[in-house]
């Protein structure tokens, strides 16, 4: 994944990168809805959420899913394609108490991934396809639920693709934050981890992707 090294402008200390293609593949799959955001014809900021699957195509990256037509975002998109797209995972608060040092301030932390790419509108087939994947993933997989798409009502169906629309972006540039206490000593690091254990559901997730990172 080489668009790993081409930067956008984020937290950018090299050691809250995240620079395995395959971890930031995964964060975007198990993180899929995503804020998509760009700017309308009279330059002002547009920005929804909406689920998005990451596919490799002929080599290139992509990102796809379904939109709302003529909503403010949909033709702000139609009128300026570029757009940035940011999956947020699980975050926390990190106590400057728990640090070896305990008189230092506090912080936060979280995995986020940026991309940046253009969005192009896709034909009513694709919308399918789309409409389809985007069901399945999220009934497990189960082909016999009736709302997995291709279950819905013919009428019905006929009735979504009038008033939604696909598309893709193209990803040309991915950057990431996974700010996980990597520039602390290793006591501070131990003691994070053992004390997030003990928070919420946030903490606990911080405190296993942390463990994965021991030095």
């Amino acid at each position: 994944m080489p668009l790993l090294t081409r930067r956008l402008i984020m937290y950018n200390l090299p050691y809250h990168k995240e620079n395995d293609p395959k971890v930031v593949v995964d964060f975007i799959a198990r993180y899929p809805f995503a804020y998509i955001s760009g700017c309308d014809a009279n330059n002002r900021p547009i920005a929804t959420q909406i689920p998005m699957f990451i596919e490799t195509h002929n080599g290139r990256q992509i990102l796809r899913g379904h939109m709302m037509k003529k909503t403010d975002h949909h033709l702000a998109f139609t009128n300026n394609p570029h757009v940035l797209v940011v999956f947020s995972g699980h975050h926390t608060y990190v106590s400057g108490s728990w640090y070896s040092n305990p008189h230092t301030p506090s912080t936060w932390n979280y995995m986020s991934v940026h991309a940046g790419g253009t969005i192009r509108f896709l034909d009513e087939t694709a919308l399918e396809e789309v409409l389809q994947l985007t069901s399945l993933h999220f009934e497990g997989g189960n082909e016999q639920s009736p709302t997995v798409y291709s279950n819905l009502p013919a009428d019905y169906r006929q009735k979504l693709l009038k008033a939604i629309v696909a598309f893709e972006i193209e990803i040309t540039k991915l950057d990431t934050v996974f700010k996980l206490s990597q520039d602390r000593d290793p006591e501070s690091y131990e003691h994070i981890i053992s004390m997030l254990k003990q928070q919420d559901e946030a903490g606990r997730v911080i405190a296993e992707e942390m463990e994965k990172r021991r030095k």
